[in-house]
């Protein structure tokens, strides 16, 4: 049997050596990517619960695309546009009531949002939405624990959560304003909000992160309050419904995330409250807001 020379041996030990290493490094950037991973994931909200009674019915790479949230073409778009809505009743107990309701609610979305887009001379796509009866996995990642709805920017989705408590009892402003929430994530995605909240992410540190996210969440919750405000009066949106739900999430809203990452209840009926009362989604500039208004 040949001989093999000594240099050879010497250089394959020393790329085997190289290939250790790098599978090395590959592991502990998995490790990394695990924990502090800064992709896209599932945006997610809760569901006020009904009343008691219900009538019948970042660095530099980040900063330079800040202007796209806090300086937004849809922020100088006037109201939204009214497209006098109206869903019908939701009788307890079918779901096909359910997913004829919340798809006539989206097309609604669809009309509204599609018209202040040309408004500004953005360029709108609609979303997609899924109703679901269990937790499914999103391509944005696992089910948020105590989500009741979720928005998933890779596949553009809604996916919206319908439980056996909410088709006993069902809540019609209740289920509107979170689909309108999820809605309003998928505004900030097409618009470019977004381009700069996960630019931002990916150099943030934990606190950071926190605030960024509240920023996203508070301000889909102030443009889901200033949908909401075009059905004001109707049997949908009464004052007495609209006033509940408010506070419910000035009592509730915290509860449900490990981490100050949605707002504080008081917060978050803050910025409803602003959203509702303006009509505008230059209302709802969080990104411009200071730190005291988004905590």
């Amino acid at each position: 049997m040949n001989s093999v020379p000594k240099s050879k041996l010497a250089a394959l030990a020393v790329a085997m050596l190289a290939l250790a290493l790098a599978a090395a490094g590959l592991v502990l950037v998995l490790a990394d990517v695990a924990t502090t991973s800064t992709e896209p994931q599932n945006e997610a909200q809760q569901l006020a619960s009904p009343p008691a009674k219900i009538s019948s019915q970042a660095k530099k790479g980040p900063a330079i695309g800040r202007a796209l949230a806090t300086a937004n073409p849809l922020y100088r778009s006037g109201r939204l546009t009214d497209v006098n809505c109206a869903p019908g009743d939701l009788p307890a107990g079918s779901m096909t009531a359910y997913r004829r309701f919340l798809t006539r609610v989206t097309n609604c979305l669809n009309r509204a949002w599609g018209a202040q887009f040309r408004k500004a001379g953005l360029p709108f796509t609609k979303p997609r939405l899924r109703i679901i009866t269990t937790k499914v996995k999103t391509p944005c990642g696992a089910w948020n624990a105590g989500a009741d709805g979720v928005y998933c920017s890779t596949d553009r989705t809604m996916y919206l959560m319908i439980s056996k408590d909410q088709l006993r009892n069902p809540f019609p402003l209740g289920i509107t304003r979170l689909i309108a929430h999820e809605y309003g994530h998928h505004v900030q995605q097409i618009s470019g909000i977004w381009n700069y909240y996960w630019a931002a992410r990916t150099v943030a540190g934990k606190a950071k992160r926190l605030q960024l996210s509240r920023n996203s969440e508070l301000q889909a919750e102030c443009l889901s309050s200033v949908f909401m405000s075009t059905m004001k009066g109707t049997k949908l949106v009464t004052d007495a419904d609209w006033a509940y739900t408010v506070d419910w999430f000035r009592k509730n809203g915290a509860k449900g995330w490990p981490q100050n990452d949605h707002g504080r209840g008081p917060t978050q009926a803050a910025w409803m409250t602003r959203g509702f009362n303006r009509g505008t989604p230059g209302a709802c500039n969080t990104w411009s807001a200071s730190t005291r208004n988004t905590l």
